[in-house]
């Protein structure tokens, strides 16, 4: 490798260094508060550096790695999303009992893969990097040893992960044998030029979309994320939620876009269903759900669903609009599961309405932080929530996509039912089950800083997008 080749991956290099720096620290002496520090500062020292290797990019290191402005911005969005995910981990993991500096460990393997995702170009760092993203969202949600809920949650993901994992690599097998290559370019040439999809090669993309259908959470892949998200610990639910479904919508972006999937009519139909499946199964779930992250985790299915349309409009417009939402989406569910984050204690984490009855008239600001979030995730004007909508239905639209702009209006309709029960449950004038204010947990001065900062972004990208949206279209060219 050449110089220029370690400067392109500094980034990278930052987050896999910072798990080895800590594991050196807690084997001379265990602190938390220095290994939480740590991490905070490899993840804000990691995305500084990708504004220092800017004058270098685009660059390629063959075959595996493509370092353009595409895989620096989701780097990005993955780095913000796991720094604010830690900023709200510090009290909630402090409470578990045992070792809890693996923790971060772990989070940041997974942070890793999440990079290299982002960065693929080729099956095999695709499939390297997905396999440890994945083999570290095993360990962070069965992190609660002492929790029943989160080590069957753990053992659900890990069987179901694996299979996916096997679905997604026999796939790629099935289109090596037919094409010779591995690189996203080079299949797209292939089948440029051969003019048709072979049935291996058609079967070998089924495969694979099950297999990141599952990553996804994508209908009818979707069975797992409801017990997932229940069962593990908030602050991993809320990393599931948008560093691993982020990551995966990058590299199937750009795979996708890579072999002009939108032009193909197999692959356009395919698609179309799949997308009106997730945005209707996610919210007709969702509309009787009492458990809130029961409620996010069907939330999410939809919200994967909408992104999919960006597939369909291909090229760069759908890929602007599709990082646009996906920011909008990140932020309000990072928010919502903030929240519950600080309110949960060791003994038990606060995830139903019944619980939160009542918040406003106790804490007030947690209250309107979690409601500023909802009505993001809704897509109600003045969120950047309903700018991120807004821009997907402009884009399809334009493109023609007519049917499926019609389901994600009726689908955003539908979500406000379930969102606007839990924003009524806050303001109910009746004490919540939480009871009196001494069972009301302390803020951590991290806790109630993250919460400030999401809902301060969710509010000014509501009424000032413009920025992100000229940052987004200048550096976003596909």
């Amino acid at each position: 490798m050449s110089t220029i080749d370690f400067i392109s991956l500094i980034p990278v290099l930052i987050i896999a260094g910072a798990p080895l720096l800590i594991l050196i620290i807690i084997s001379i002496f265990r602190k938390y508060e220095v290994v939480y520090g740590i991490t905070l500062l490899s993840l804000i020292i990691s995305f500084i550096s990708i504004f220092v290797i800017l004058p270098d990019i685009p660059h390629n290191i063959v075959p595996l790695f493509t370092i353009d402005y595409f895989s620096l911005f989701f780097s990005g969005i993955i780095l913000i999303s796991a720094f604010f995910i830690v900023l709200l981990s510090y009290s909630y993991i402090k409470q578990v009992g045992g070792f809890k500096e693996e923790y971060y460990i772990i989070l940041l393997t997974g942070t890793l893969g999440a990079m290299l995702l982002t960065m693929a170009s080729d099956f095999i760092l695709f499939f390297l990097g997905f396999e440890i993203l994945s083999i570290s969202l095993y360990v962070m949600i069965s992190f609660q040893k002492a929790k029943k809920l989160s080590i069957e949650a753990g053992i659900k993901y890990l069987i179901l992960a694996s299979a996916s994992s096997a679905f997604l690599l026999f796939g790629m097998a099935l289109i090596y044998t037919q094409t010779g290559t591995m690189e996203f370019n080079t299949l797209a040439i292939y089948i440029k030029n051969t003019g048709f999809l072979s049935p291996l090669i058609i079967f070998g993309f089924g495969m694979m979309l099950v297999g990141i259908g599952f990553k996804l959470a994508l209908a009818p892949f979707h069975m797992w994320t409801p017990d997932v998200y229940q069962g593990s610990p908030t602050p991993v639910s809320a990393y599931i939620a948008t560093v691993s479904k982020g990551a995966l919508m990058a590299v199937f972006i750009r795979f996708f876009i890579s072999i002009q999937g939108a032009k193909n009519a197999s692959f356009f139909i395919v698609i179309t269903a799949i997308a009106i499946l997730t945005m209707f199964v996610g919210n007709f779930l969702a509309i009787r759900q009492q458990n809130i992250k029961r409620l996010l985790g069907y939330s999410s299915i939809t919200n994967m669903g909408f992104v999919l349309i960006i597939l369909l409009i291909g090229g760069s417009r759908g890929v602007q609009a599709g990082i646009f939402y996906l920011i909008t989406y990140f932020i309000a569910t990072i928010g919502a599961f903030g929240v519950l984050s600080v309110l949960s204690t060791r003994a038990e984490d606060i995830e139903k309405r019944s619980e939160i009855k009542g918040l406003y008239w106790k804490r007030p600001w947690l209250a309107g932080f979690f409601t500023l979030s909802l009505f993001s995730l809704a897509g109600l004007p003045l969120t950047m929530g309903f700018i991120g909508k807004f821009y997907v239905i402009f884009e399809g639209v334009k493109s023609g996509l007519f049917l499926l702009i019609f389901v994600m209006v009726v689908s955003s309709l539908i979500s406000l039912y379930y969102y606007l029960r839990v924003v009524g449950a806050l303001f109910a004038k009746q004490k919540p089950e939480l009871n009196s204010e001494a069972r009301l947990p302390a803020i951590s001065y991290s806790g109630g800083l993250a919460l400030t900062l999401i809902s301060a972004i969710i509010l000014f990208l509501g009424v000032f997008p413009g920025w992100l949206l000229e940052i987004i279209i200048k550096w976003i060219v596909l």
